[in-house]
């Protein structure tokens, strides 16, 4: 049929995904053991996270893939933006804000990943420190925090491409970081 050439693709995957990725961000002990601020700017770090593990796993699986999570990708700051107007930022303002989001995203994934690259939790953990605690660090929490995202990375390397795409996204339990003598 001619109208299927105009037809919007299903993005019911990406979006399996995008919410896999928001529901472990919002797993209770991020903001109760690891001292998270439950805040809009904690909240959105979260998510950031979680989404850089996703993104870094997926990196140099292929053009396919490459195109699936640049639909992951866009839900998120679709969702950003949807966000941002349901609390009531005006419309010239939420480009603007949204950018700056873009830029956040950016600017700790480039320093998430590398950290993740060289296997330096030291790092990590500095780095969680500046995003996550910017008034006050929280030194215990950004180890175990930085603990926690280095054994979800590893984690997401054991799992196969078929699976992520399909949303069967598996997390260490956080729980178990939290406790963590560092």
């Amino acid at each position: 049929m001619v109208f299927n050439l105009f037809r919007r693709r299903s993005r019911d995957a990406e979006r399996k995904v995008y919410c896999e990725i928001v529901a472990q961000a919002r797993q209770p002990v991020f903001y109760t053991d690891f001292l998270v601020p439950d805040t809009i700017d904690g909240r959105f770090d979260l998510i950031v996270l979680h989404a850089v593990l996703y993104f870094r796993r997926m990196r140099g699986e292929g053009a396919k893939v490459s195109e699936f999570t640049q639909g992951v990708f866009d839900l998120f700051f679709q969702d950003m933006d949807a966000s941002l107007r349901e609390m009531g930022v005006s419309d010239t303002r939420v480009p603007k804000k949204v950018k700056v989001m873009g830029e956040a995203f950016y600017g700790r994934a480039d320093v998430y990943i590398r950290a993740i690259d060289d296997n330096d939790a030291e790092e990590l953990a500095e780095a969680l420190g500046r995003n996550l605690f910017p008034d006050a660090q929280e030194l215990v929490a950004q180890k175990r925090l930085a603990l926690y995202m280095m054994s979800a990375a590893e984690k997401l390397s054991q799992q196969s491409t078929e699976n992520l795409i399909g949303g069967d996204l598996t997390w260490p339990e956080a729980e178990a970081f939290a406790a963590i003598a560092v």
